[in-house]
């Protein structure tokens, strides 16, 4: 595949997208921003990576000042390296994030869970888990979403078979989405 070609592919994946998705998406953001709820993002490999960026720019990205005192909580489980070791060594890979959510997450908290393949063991632990437990879960997937697509509560789901260019249309959308509250929460203040 040349680059005009690839171009033509993103193109082609972002006008499939379903807007009131990712329209949702930012309302529910912005329910938690506004009920004082923390974000928890995880996701495996290239979608860790997104998800650490994610809830960066949620935590920092969506600020119109230093000094503004409300602020959106998020935090990526995919940072915390010694407890995804020491919980993947002794108990297994597949309780990683379902045990940190127990230690930190509440009822009415929020759970973002990114995975190209929708399939990922300990990411359908993580969700299951918080949809016993009150927590509004997100799935953000790829491929034909897997079975994170008929677990979350809502989904941003990208129709695509190519784990790659699946990732690089999350963070896309991801982009756009620290965009549009960026602005909706500077018109809250």
């Amino acid at each position: 595949m040349d680059f005009d070609s690839y171009k033509k592919t993103i193109a082609n994946v972002l006008n499939s997208l379903d807007a009131a998705e990712i329209d949702k998406f930012i309302d529910m953001l912005l329910e938690a921003y506004n009920n004082d709820k923390f974000v928890y993002v995880i996701g495996n490999g290239g979608s860790a990576a997104n998800a650490s960026h994610l809830a960066q720019d949620l935590a920092k990205g969506t600020r119109h000042s230093k000094e503004q005192s409300k602020r959106l909580k998020a935090l990526s489980l995919t940072d915390n390296t010694p407890f995804i070791t020491a919980q993947g060594n002794d108990d297994g890979y597949d309780s990683i994030f379902e045990q940190q959510l127990r230690t930190f997450a509440k009822a009415g908290d929020y759970l973002i869970a990114i995975s190209g393949s929708g399939n990922s063991p300990n990411i359908l632990k993580a969700i299951e888990w918080a949809n016993v437990n009150g927590i509004t879960t997100v799935g953000v997937t790829g491929f034909d979403g897997g079975k994170l697509r008929k677990l979350a509560n809502h989904t941003v789901h990208v129709p695509l078979n190519d784990m790659c260019t699946s990732e690089s249309i999350h963070s896309i959308i991801f982009h756009y989405v620290i965009l549009e509250l960026r602005e909706k929460l500077k018109n809250l203040s």
